[in-house]
């Protein structure tokens, strides 16, 4: 008989565990789950010293960085076998990360002059990085004091409460100011590229866990290159860092789910580095580590509300999936109720920060918002009276429910009224034409802006069309057709695994994206030129519907499977839907990828910040000017100013306001600068130069098609410094 080998000692057995190291399949785990978390740990550090107005880099750096380490480290340490990847999977993932934030810094925007809401973001944050505090002074005394006639309102920030605030939430600033800090604007302009890349991880980290490693790089490659996607990842829009936040949020509470399992059965309990620790141990630790991943997958949901208000939307059915976790506790149905508690209590604070910041930095916005804002708080506090109630009465409404189950056809119908919403969503155009009659300024500037759009394109001119008709079509431009059969199919299959009693890992993932889904088709509240209204489907739409087209993919092949083809055919199907799904949002893209819009404006405001002399105060005496650049001249040149009101009927400020402001100013000390977008309209005050004189590209406004490229755009302005005696008119 052969002698059996030594036994290994075993610290010699523990050094050649650590020398292994983690597996592919827990690197993507932790790779696409530390971005939610990183996110959710900046937030958490930067919010507080924000309200205290010591949002400063020198606290808020070091403070943010160790709040995002301590959360990746205690949120994900012990994490179980999550993921199962190969190398070449997780490799493949990361580089479609890497390549998305290597293409869309290359073609990044510079989106500075404030036209629309990504210069609102970047000027917020130019003012939050450089002063640590919001709102933003008026700055009266530089000003000669006050006047009527000043004005300090311009597009996307409010005149309120004596202080200019920013229109939008304050979460996007927060996030983007750590760019700045790095580099200045060019970190800023970069910053976004950089979520990008992170959002694809996060994406192909939930499609990983719910699909298996092998779908993951096909999901990440679809997201990377859809139009909405290049869109919002190359310039400060909040639709990247709430997509972030939501999936994140999906991905950590499938990890609690998986660390109470390991609890359990011992299964899949390793650590997520190499370590000494005894496997005992760990899966000992797994369920307490359960409840804090629950815990941190609430706060994650509940902080998206700091990044969009609609995110109060987008997390509804996380507060039914909690209360339905407890009524499960409470009826001892699954093990997974224990995580209810947690996830609640995570989801009500995440969503108290975030509805308090709004409260007390952007209550003008909130209050513009309130006709829709308003039905959806009472609907939010419906489903909390509903949820408490269902928690409560859980074993009566559980014998209930037992008996509906029962019912023999409830899987078909379930999986039939899946494929029927889609299937209106589709006929909706041939069946509904979506207006709206202006009844407020703002609907009458947006009436006005979609008549000029109209004629831009040709079309028939009808101010109160919103083409929200055509909600799912736009998905399908962006997308095709293949992926949204695919994702339709999948959603019912699982709709139907779901009725049965299986598959319970797929309900908060499908309820929050069927749920978004929906109420975005139906009324996506926005203004529809594309690409602009493309962004609309980023934070849950299209990641959603990718992820469940990569699923229904993958239900196809091992249908196949089932029915007995071998695996050549297995493959060839894989290789087919994979290009089905990747190709037609590739060919969508083509037309704007490869051209960056809005380039030109960083060097353009620089240099209108140099031509301004020392010690100027600057009013601004035309009304498109005074939209676009009164927070720029204020914020990124750092110079105190103001707009003078229009006369009655007309884009210019009257000559008397005018003289008698600019004389107020010279009597506090400082230069009195004017603005306007026309020389002529300064000559009266004295010799006009151009400061500004930038042409470039801009996004196109299509309305009926997908855009396939840009339009030029010109931007001017001139700048005088009025002669105490102004010159006599001609």
């Amino acid at each position: 008989m052969r002698p059996s080998p030594p036994s290994t000692p075993p610290a010699e057995a523990g050094s050649r565990d650590r020398a292994r190291g983690p597996s592919a399949g827990t690197v993507l785990a932790v790779l696409s789950a530390a971005p939610s978390l990183a996110l959710v740990g900046w937030l958490l550090a930067g919010l507080p010293l924000l309200l205290l107005g010591w949002f400063r880099p020198l606290v808020a750096v070091p403070l943010g960085l160790l709040t995002a380490a301590a959360l990746c480290r205690y949120g994900l340490r012990r994490l179980p076998e999550t993921v199962e990847a190969t190398a070449r999977q997780t490799g493949a993932v990361v580089a479609v990360a890497l390549g998305s934030a290597v293409f869309n810094a290359v073609f990044h925007s510079e989106q500075l002059v404030v036209r629309r809401d990504p210069a609102t973001y970047a000027q917020t944050t130019i003012w939050l990085a450089r002063h640590g505090s919001l709102p933003i002074p008026r700055d009266i005394a530089a000003l000669g004091g006050p006047d009527p006639a000043l004005l300090f309102e311009s597009a996307g920030f409010y005149d309120s409460g004596g202080a200019v605030v920013p229109q939008f939430m304050p979460g996007p600033p927060l996030l983007y100011a750590f760019g700045h800090w790095l580099g200045g604007l060019t970190g800023l302009l970069l910053a976004p590229p950089v979520l990008g890349a992170l959002a694809v991880l996060v994406v192909a980290g939930l499609t990983a866990r719910l699909a298996g490693g092998r779908w993951a790089p096909v999901a990440a490659l679809l997201l990377a290159v859809s139009l909405p996607f290049l869109y919002t990842a190359r310039t400060t829009f909040s639709e990247i860092p709430s997509l972030i936040l939501i999936f994140g949020g999906l991905i950590l509470l499938h990890d609690a789910r998986a660390r109470l399992r390991a609890g359990v059965t011992g299964v899949g309990y390793l650590p997520t580095t190499p370590s000494a620790e005894r496997p005992g141990e760990v899966r000992e630790a797994q369920p307490r580590a359960a409840l804090a991943g629950a815990a941190l997958a609430g706060l994650v949901f509940g902080l998206a509300v700091l990044v969009r208000i609609d995110g109060l939307r987008d997390v509804l059915p996380v507060l039914v999936y909690a209360g339905l976790l407890i009524a499960m506790g409470r009826t001892g149905l699954r093990e997974e109720g224990r995580l209810g508690l947690p996830l609640l209590g995570g989801l009500v604070v995440g969503t108290g920060l975030g509805v308090a910041a709004g409260y007390l930095l952007s209550r003008p916005y909130l209050t513009y918002l309130s006709s829709s804002l308003t039905p959806l708080l009472l609907i939010c506090g419906a489903v909390v009276a509903l949820t408490v109630v269902a928690a409560l009465l859980a074993r009566p409404l559980a014998a209930a429910l037992r008996r509906v189950a029962a019912l023999r056809w409830l899987p078909e119908i379930v999986a039939g009224l899946v494929v029927a919403v889609m299937a209106v969503f589709a006929a909706r155009p041939w069946l509904q034409q979506v207006t709206r009659v202006p009844t407020t300024r703002a609907d009458r500037l947006n009436a006005l802006f979609i008549t000029n759009t109209q004629r831009a394109n040709g079309l028939p001119v009808d101010g109160t069309r919103l083409y929200y008709e055509d909600s799912l079509h736009w998905v399908m431009w962006y997308i095709g057709v293949p992926a949204v059969v695919l994702a339709t199919l999948a959603a019912a299959v699982l709709a139907r695994r779901l009725a049965r009693g299986t598959g319970f890992g797929w309900l908060l993932p499908l309820a929050v994206i069927g749920w978004t889904t929906v109420t975005t088709l139906y009324r996506p509240a926005i203004t529809p030129d594309h690409p602009w209204a493309s962004r609309r489907l980023v934070p849950v739409v299209l990641p959603g519907l990718i992820v469940l087209a990569v699923w229904g993919l993958r239900w196809s092949r091992d249908k196949i499977r089932r029915m007995g083809y071998g695996p050549a055919a297995q493959r060839g199907l894989t290789a087919v839907g994979a290009a089905l799904l990747v190709v037609p949002a590739a060919v969508t893209s083509i037309g704007t990828a490869f051209t960056p819009v809005e380039r030109g404006e960083r060097a353009a405001v620089e240099a209108m910040c140099a031509a301004l002399p020392e010690r100027a105060s600057v009013l601004v005496v035309e009304r498109v000017t005074g939209d676009r650049l009164t927070q720029v001249v204020r914020g990124a040149c750092g110079v105190p100013t103001a707009r003078v009101a229009p006369l009655w009927g007309s884009d210019v400020a009257g000559k008397t306001d005018v003289l008698r402001l600019a004389s107020r100013i010279r009597a506090a000390g400082r230069v009195p600068v004017l603005l306007a977008v026309k020389g002529s309209q300064l000559t009266r005050y004295g010799d006009p130069v151009q400061v500004m004189a930038l042409r470039t590209r801009q996004d196109e406004r299509s309305l009926v098609s997908p855009p396939d490229g840009t339009w030029s755009t010109a931007i001017d302005a001139w700048m005088t410094v009025p002669a105490e005696t102004p010159p006599p008119e001609s």
